[in-house]
């Protein structure tokens, strides 16, 4: 009896210990499974799950960094289902300098990505758009660019100009190919060049700079956008941070050379998380897509008439003294630019920089509809408060802000977009550091290009009109000007300083300046008074925009058809005006 029970456990403990090695060998089984199924975030270094990281387009869900993205996910993402139609597939590099071992190494790595070379075009639709698109792949060496990645970017910028369509180029590279020597150097000048000609002939070239852009690619093609987006955290960047580092012989600080960076620095116009990117692609194509100035949609209409409460508000309002309405134009919590901008106009897109040292943000500018109808858009911003007031440096730009104005503005010319300036600065920054950047240029340059401008442009003074940092923004075919603003050569404190020694009369200095919307309106200075109802704040904001967005869609209609010689020739002659003024009857 007792050999059978001892038996019997005996049996029960081999059955446990077989068990236990199977679910051992199945929990092996099954930790092996989950560990291909996962990947390592080497920004946060935690392995996250693969499935979630592709569900949410290669950014990583623990800390938000960007993965590379293969060619074929990337058309995936941005481009409609099936649309692609490749160009040149067969172009692939050779050996033009016969390095040693590069045939094998080009051998090795189309055999282990699939891909003929660092870099894929072709044509294919963004929500039923047309547009020609490159993709560059840093698996294929690091996405440098041989002579078959340059003849193939140059030949689908020809092949785009050719069927008049814009081009959108992902951006990835570790700069020029080493095995290439000069050859690789030389298809920089062969890209820009081929840019240059889809350029001149009035198309859109979209640049999106990935993780990372450096080198010569960041020298040619990436940096040559009509407009520049970027990737969050993409390294972008002419020399290696290790090569600055041994040439300055300093460590470089956290975040250089990243988008951010770049965008901050004046050379990237918007940073696109990935999820929004074929969104906001889309939209820049379509505002590039009409042609003319007043193509508003049927289904609008204006009626520009004040709500009875404004109405009311204006009628027991009385009429103000030169120095009340500098007052008045001066409080901080005047309505400003961007209170315009986002109440008159919809789906405005924000760009940011000069291209050549900042972004300023005293100057707030970018592309948006009124009814249907793309326009350019550029304000200077005071800001609503102190915290923001001191964000936007009061509303007195730097050189990189008039800069950043005027290549929004010759932008819009390249696009046939009509342009609206609003205005509300004491004048243009007078720091140290302004005039190291050349602030009396950078305002010249502004009156010189936009006496030119071959688009109808309005602007509107809509608090201070300070001396030549408003002239800089408002050289239009038409200005208005709200009837508690002041524009005047400075201001009355400077006036009184200057001319009788003493600031204390600035009161007296308003009267005879003639600042006022009245008085410049009698002087043939603006062309038009925009009522503010008793006061331009966020009571009256919907009021004054209905005003202003009827005074737009009026402005426009008288443009539309006129050539660009026209309308440049009008807004020339409007400037001689201001040599012998003829008094104008504003009763």
């Amino acid at each position: 009896m007792r050999l059978e029970v001892v038996s019997k456990v005996s049996r029960l403990l081999d059955k446990i210990k077989e068990n236990r090695a199977v679910k051992d060998a199945t929990e092996g089984i099954l930790q092996e499974e989950k560990k291909k199924e996962e990947v390592l975030c080497k920004a946060c270094g935690k392995m996250v799950n693969k499935a979630e990281v592709v569900r949410n387009r290669y950014v990583c869900y623990e800390c938000g960094a960007y993965f590379r993205v293969k060619t074929g996910n990337r058309l995936k993402m941005v481009l409609d289902p099936q649309s692609f139609e490749e160009w040149f597939a067969e172009e692939h590099g050779t050996n033009p300098l016969d390095f040693p071992g590069y045939v094998d190494k080009l051998t090795a790595v189309r055999e282990k990505t699939g891909l003929k070379e660092a870099v894929t075009v072709g044509k294919g639709k963004i929500y039923g758009e047309d547009a020609v698109i490159g993709v560059c792949d840093a698996r294929f060496m690091m996405g440098s660019m041989g002579h078959a990645v340059g003849e193939k970017i140059a030949g689908a910028v020809e092949r785009a100009t050719e069927e008049k369509l814009p081009v959108i180029l992902f951006c990835c590279s570790g700069g020029a190919r080493m095995q290439e020597g000069i050859v690789s150097l030389m298809q920089m000048a062969k890209t820009a060049a081929a840019l240059k000609k889809h350029s001149d002939a009035g198309l859109l070239y979209i640049s999106v700079l990935t993780d990372p852009t450096t080198g010569g690619v960041t020298a040619s093609f990436a940096m040559l956008g009509d407009i520049i987006l970027a990737e969050p955290g993409a390294l972008i960047g002419f020399a290696g941070a290790r090569v600055i580092e041994q040439t300055i012989g300093q460590k470089l600080p956290e975040g250089f050379q990243r988008a951010e960076f770049q965008l901050e620095h004046g050379f990237v116009d918007a940073i696109v998380e990935r999820k929004d990117l074929k969104k906001r692609l889309y939209e820049i194509l379509r505002m590039h897509k009409v042609s003319g100035y007043a193509k508003f949609d049927p289904a609008t209409e204006v009626d520009g008439r004040p709500t009875e409460l404004m109405r009311e508000r204006a009628y027991n309002t009385k009429e103000k003294s030169a120095w009340e309405k500098v007052k008045m134009a001066r409080k901080v919590d005047r309505l400003s630019a961007e209170d315009y901008i986002n109440s008159i106009f919809t789906k405005f897109i924000e760009f940011h920089g000069d291209r050549y040292y900042r972004d300023d943000p005293a100057i707030v500018g970018g592309i948006a509809y009124l009814d249907g109808q793309p326009v350019t858009v550029i304000g200077i911003q005071k800001g609503k408060d102190m915290k923001d007031c001191m964000r936007h440096n009061y509303g007195m730009p730097s050189p990189e802000g008039y800069r950043k104005a005027i290549r929004l503005m010759k932008q819009a010319e390249k696009f046939h977009r009509p342009v609206i300036t609003f205005v509300n600065t004491a004048g243009a920054f007078c720091g140290m550091e302004a005039e190291e950047g050349g602030q009396g240029e950078a305002i010249a340059r502004n009156l010189y290009e936009m006496s030119g401008l071959k688009v109808p442009v309005i602007t509107f003074m809509i608090g201070e009109g300070g001396s030549g940092g408003a002239l800089a923004l408002a050289v239009g075919n038409e200005v208005c000007m709200m009837e508690n603003a002041t524009y005047s050569v400075l201001s009355p404190e400077g006036f009184a300083s200057i001319l009788w020694k003493d600031g204390k009369r600035a009161k007296e200095a308003a009267e005879v300046m003639k600042i006022t919307a009245k008085d410049l309106l009698k002087l043939g200075i603006i062309e038009k008074i925009i009522p503010e109802y008793g006061g331009a704040d966020d009571e009256a904001l919907s009021s004054i925009a209905v005003y202003m967005h009827k005074c737009i869609r009026e402005f426009l209609e008288s443009y539309e058809g006129k050539s660009g010689e026209e309308i440049a020739k009008a807004r020339y002659e409007r400037c001689l005006l201001y040599t012998s003024p003829s008094p104008r009857d504003c009763s």
